[in-house]
């Protein structure tokens, strides 16, 4: 590894920690660059790397991450109960159970059609597609080479940061959907299988080590997603009516 001096690990440091994005290290080197100092990637990883071995060395209760292909601080597992309090009066809600079993289909099988959703789960899933897409949390990748080329959904850098992970490989190995769905009746994704989003936690072990991450998501809860659910259909019926009166005229 390259030797680093303390001034371009200082440098490093006080980017990662005055950014509100992760910066990846293209983009550091591309900043540092610009100011006239010229720097490597190899010394950018160095001195996030020489930079985490002093926060251990002295029992810090951060550390710098690898999240969604970028660089960020993270507050460490035994610390993230207390950082927690400070959010609490934004009153946070956690994704409804509907929308946490269409959202981990979506990860797992991804590029996905809506029509593929549905098969698995069982149900009709276009107002929590619709409600996935204005969160951020998936997005449109593309059209399948089937017949009427339907839209693929995937999910999106959104998605990796709020469970923490560096990219789609750090998911938990999960068994395919199709065999943990084998000879059950399909109402959605089992408790028991989708650990991954049980009780809105995740465990992963992208950084050597069980870390736990809270889904927390300003969304509505179930009851609230059910009522604007009806009040979709409603406004769908009442223009389909409108539609047809208007025919009629014609």
């Amino acid at each position: 590894m390259p030797a680093v001096s303390p001034e371009i690990r200082n440098i490093v440091e006080s980017m990662i920690f005055a950014s509100e994005e992760e910066l990846n290290p293209k983009q550091l080197k591309d900043i540092i660059d610009k100011s006239g100092l010229r720097i490597s990637l190899a010394e950018i990883e160095e001195s996030v790397s020489q930079l985490n071995d002093d926060y251990k060395k002295n029992n810090k209760p951060y550390e710098i991450i690898r999240v969604a292909g970028g660089y960020a601080f993270s507050t460490k597992q035994d610390y993230g109960r207390f950082v927690g309090k400070l959010y609490e009066e934004k009153q946070k809600k956690k994704l409804s159970q509907s929308a946490l079993e269409t959202l981990s289909v979506i990860a797992y099988k991804q590029p996905v059609t809506r029509s593929e959703i549905e098969f698995i789960r069982g149900v009709n899933v276009d107002y929590i597609v619709n409600s996935l897409l204005e969160k951020e949390l998936i997005t449109i990748t593309g059209r399948s080479e089937t017949p009427g080329r339907p839209i693929l959904y995937g999910t999106t850098k959104t998605f990796l940061k709020v469970l923490g992970l560096n990219s789609l490989e750090d998911l938990p190995k999960l068994k395919e959907i199709n065999d943990i769905l084998k000879n059950e009746e399909i109402e959605g994704i089992t408790e028991a299988d989708i650990e991954l989003f049980n009780s809105v936690n995740v465990q992963e072990t992208a950084q050597g080590h069980e870390t736990v991450h809270q889904l927390e998501l300003i969304t509505t809860n179930e009851n609230e997603e059910q009522e604007e659910q009806q009040s979709f259909e409603n406004n769908n019926t009442e223009e389909a009516v409108s539609d047809k009166d208007g025919e009629s005229e014609n």
